[in-house]
């Protein structure tokens, strides 16, 4: 699961980043229930031990589907593969706005066991007050300082897309960068062999 391998990036790229490529196809890492609660879980949602169903799949799946065309957008992404079922961008921003409006969450603190901790109170239930958390969270780092910094990783089949943490980063993993410098090397080599041919 591509989202719980890049556990560095912010959460709606990880939402965003689970629908992944390799090969042969692409794969959606949200197809069950199951799947939902096990993303949640790795991404810190407190939605502990909350029943989910599957209107919170699908829901979860619109919101991924939302932010990865808003990303497209700001990113000027042009792989073909990595295209969004929503097709517009204003369906994409009502469908994060839905998202919010849905279980708007607030920060509350508490004092736990002789510490002050924060936790998330809101309408709505968990899995909708951790979608709409996602989607604020969202809205930040599509409309904030950072935005210049989210990409669309363009190793070899890959559809992920990485918030640009370093000056030399290029790619969404060491892995899609080893493809990347093999696929020019290949192609150096083989423009090489056909103009010695000639």
């Amino acid at each position: 699961m591509p989202a719980l391998l890049h556990p560095d990036e912010p959460v709606p790229v990880r939402l965003m980043n689970t629908i992944w490529a390799d090969r042969s196809s692409l794969h959606d890492d949200l197809a069950t229930v199951d799947d939902l609660g096990a993303w949640l879980a790795a991404v810190g949602s407190e939605h502990e031990g909350s029943a989910l169903g599957e209107a919170d799949l699908a829901a979860f799946r619109a919101l991924r589907d939302a932010l990865r065309r808003l990303a497209a957008f700001v990113t000027d992404d042009t792989r073909e593969k990595a295209a969004s079922p929503t097709a517009a961008v204003d369906e994409a921003v009502a469908e994060v706005n839905r998202a919010i409006e849905a279980a708007p969450a607030w920060p509350r603190l508490e004092f736990r066991g002789g510490h002050l901790q924060a936790s998330r109170a809101g309408g709505g239930s968990t899995a909708a007050r951790s979608r709409s958390s996602v989607a604020a969270q969202a809205i930040g780092l599509l409309t904030g300082p950072g935005r210049d910094e989210l990409r669309a990783c363009y190793g070899p089949g890959c559809v992920l897309y990485f918030v640009k943490d370093h000056p030399r980063r290029e790619w969404c993993s060491a892995g899609c960068g080893n493809r990347a410098r093999a696929a020019r090397h290949y192609a150096r080599h083989k423009s090489e062999q056909s103009t010695t041919r000639d």
